[in-house]
């Protein structure tokens, strides 16, 4: 299955993706909001989206990353922000293909590394992301301020 980089003429297809991806993490939000979100993404370039496609140009699932600098590092790095696969194409290698392309971007834009953070309760994800070599990080905890 090819996946590409995802461009403006993807849009309609990455917003029904990423309404996907908020119901799995039980935050659905209003088709138009999803595609406001996305539309102002691809506007502004300031994140980098991968979409994947069957042959017959179907959208099974995209990845989403967003650029950072890591200080401890002193390197560029990217933030693995999105991945999401629809249900009837997990576990035929969609997932592994977005990982995949997400790597060589990483690898020909220079950065350090990628980082990403996923639910405790998804135990595929978790089992495709050490699959690929990305190691559970053991000494740092995740802390979030609100500020809705």
């Amino acid at each position: 299955m090819p996946v590409r980089l995802a461009t403006y003429s993807d849009l309609d297809d990455l917003s029904e993706l990423f309404a996907g991806y908020l119901e799995f993490y039980e935050v659905p939000k209003p088709l138009p909001a999803v595609r406001a979100f996305l539309d102002d993404r691809l506007q502004r370039r300031d994140s980098t989206l991968f979409i994947a496609r069957d042959d017959a140009g179907a959208a099974l699932g995209f990845i989403q990353l967003y650029p950072f600098h890591s200080s401890l590092a002193m390197a560029p790095a990217w933030l693995l922000s999105d991945l999401y696969v629809v249900p009837p194409a997990r576990r035929h290698g969609v997932g592994e293909a977005l990982m995949n392309a997400a790597r060589a971007h990483a690898e020909a834009t220079g950065a350090c590394g990628l980082q990403l953070e996923t639910a405790k309760t998804n135990l595929a994800g978790q089992a495709l992301y050490e699959r690929l070599g990305y190691v559970r990080d053991e000494v740092f905890f995740t802390y979030w301020l609100s500020l809705a």
